[in-house]
């Protein structure tokens, strides 16, 4: 028996199978999303590649022929190794990019070091995590903008924008912390008098926990003090807090770790929050990010 003078293609046989089982070379046309004649032009080539008639055309649709249904059998388990085989190469793409995930500075700081060593321990193969760390409006921006995968963000009041999506994360506070040298350290609470008048460590203005509390103050017609120093980190907070022996607003989160800072609550105030994970929608993600996702919201501090 001659072979032929090539092999068949891949996009011919699936051409030819989407018409048996369709029965129409229209139908078969719109399922691949190509024209007519450009499946009809598939099948052809198909057909002289066999050297053989592998469908019947008539009015009432196309049907296979005998030769045709012996290649159905045959091209149908070659489709499902060529489909798996697709599967395969986008399972390897997710793997070898990495994660891209933005995160608020507070969060990437204070929380989330431990579970990403955990997940990357958890798998065998090395999961890249690139994560970008910028205040809470930024990482909204980076995710709606598709340049991270997805983000975990202060939540704000006019919630998050449209075309996004927000899943729990978790609650936290903005308070009030002092070096234990200080006069407040000893206090369980100071006075909103003190509070308003005393020049405060604190963000830089763009920053949630600088916000939400001139937020808060302004429902009340109130106002704090200038600040004593604006920074740009929660850490370089910190550290001017200690340096300067002064009081800094930031994350309760963040003094739940730093033994040398004291929580001074306001009387008659708070400043609640809650941080969530931002993501354009879960079918959006690659496999490898949906797996961190899935990660970082059992691991919610």
């Amino acid at each position: 028996m001659a072979r032929p003078v090539r092999s068949a293609e891949i996009a011919e046989l699936r051409a030819f199978c989407a018409a048996v089982d369709l029965g129409s070379l229209g139908r078969a046309a719109r399922l691949l999303r190509v024209s007519q004649p450009a499946l009809s032009k598939r099948l052809r080539a198909l057909e002289a590649v066999a050297g053989a008639r592998l469908v019947e055309r008539s009015p009432r649709g196309v049907r296979p022929t005998p030769a045709g249904n012996r290649l159905y059998l045959e091209a149908r388990k070659l489709l499902a190794q060529a489909e798996a085989v697709d599967d395969l190469m986008a399972g390897l793409s997710d793997d070898q990019m990495p994660i891209r995930l933005a995160a608020s500075h507070t969060i990437a700081e204070f929380v989330l070091p431990e579970p990403l060593v955990e997940f990357e321990r958890r798998h065998e193969r090395h999961l890249s995590v690139e994560l970008v760390i910028a205040n809470s409006v930024v990482v909204r921006e980076l995710v709606t903008e598709g340049r991270a995968e997805f983000g975990i963000a202060a939540l704000e009041q006019a919630g998050v924008p449209e075309g996004l999506q927000a899943l729990e994360f978790c609650e936290d506070e903005v308070v009030v912390a002092v070096p234990p040298g200080h006069a407040w350290a000893k206090r369980k609470q100071v006075s909103l008098a003190d509070f308003l008048s005393t020049p405060m460590v604190m963000r830089d203005p763009s920053a949630n926990t600088r916000r939400i509390v001139e937020s808060a103050l302004r429902e009340r017609e109130l106002e704090l003090a200038p600040p004593l120093a604006e920074v740009g980190s929660t850490t370089a907070l910190r550290e001017t807090a200690l340096s300067e022996k002064a009081p800094a607003l930031l994350s309760r989160l963040a003094v739940r770790d730093w033994g040398p800072l004291v929580i001074c609550r306001v009387r008659g105030l708070s400043f609640p929050r809650r941080f969530v994970f931002v993501l354009g929608g879960e079918e959006g993600l690659s496999t490898s990010a949906r797996a961190l996702l899935a990660h970082l919201q059992a691991h919610r501090p």
